[in-house]
């Protein structure tokens, strides 16, 4: 089936997903099958970041959230750290333009002051250039880890508590999230993970509590749009109980 006859069908059959997150893996087997090196992997990804991107507009697709860097990555081979780096630099030197003329705000979230200086000047370039964007908000998940993210939210509570400025049992859930990354965002409807593997990796462990899973086989460097709306029309057909019983 083509994209525009799967585009067709999502368009006739329910809600878009509001937000879709992302985790982009299966870069290094994508090379390894090559018998290419690791960083070679992760440039080839760049594309399918590109497909899901576009894939996302046309479909009406709010906030689209992508798994980009974890912070377990900062123990990998200095090498390979470097040319995610570098990486990182090249995508927001291309790419700011097209995202621009797309309509792409793009945010990036995460522990950046683990950056070196030329990646937080490149960072700042795409994220200054895309603002004010209005077709889709991305999200770029780097230097990020879930249970560092619930970690640091604590951390600000204790500290508001401490200081006076918040009683303990005003603390809920609106109040928690609102100390997180996504502040101010919906909760993701929609997780896929790509690469086959049934694992969410430290990924939006708060915000994911009730996100619909989609599991996919196919490395990341060979995902595009088609596979998105593949995606998008499985969620469709899902219904969405948030922890209720559903109709009889």
């Amino acid at each position: 089936m083509s994209d525009g006859d799967l585009l067709d069908r999502i368009r006739v059959s329910g809600d878009v997903p509001r937000h879709v997150a992302v985790i982009m893996d299966g870069n290094g087997r994508w090379a390894r099958q090559r018998a290419l090196p690791r960083h070679l992997g992760h440039r080839e990804g760049m594309k399918a970041v590109r497909e899901v991107i576009e894939g996302s507009v046309d479909v009406g697709i709010q906030v689209l959230t992508l798994f980009a860097f974890c912070t377990v990555k900062w123990r990998r081979p200095a090498q390979e750290v470097s040319a995610l780096m570098s990486l990182l630099q090249l995508y927001a030197r291309k790419e700011r333009d097209e995202l621009r003329r797309q309509g792409v705000e793009v945010h990036v979230l995460g522990e950046l002051q683990r950056w070196d200086q030329a990646t937080r000047r490149a960072v700042g370039t795409i994220v200054d250039g895309t603002r004010g964007g209005t077709a889709l908000r991305l999200n770029l998940m780097i230097s990020y880890g879930g249970r560092e993210e619930i970690i640091r939210s604590v951390r600000e509570l204790a500290r508001r508590v401490a200081a006076g400025e918040l009683a303990p049992e005003q603390v809920d859930e609106e109040l928690f999230s609102s100390t997180l990354f996504t502040e101010g965002l919906p909760d993701p409807d929609l997780l896929i993970r790509t690469s086959g593997e049934y694992r969410i990796s430290n990924f939006l462990l708060w915000q994911l509590a009730y996100t619909e899973l989609f599991i996919s086989p196919v490395l990341w460097p060979d995902f595009c749009r088609q596979h998105l709306f593949e995606a998008v029309l499985d969620f469709q057909g899902r219904e969405r109980r948030f922890g209720r019983v559903g109709a009889p």
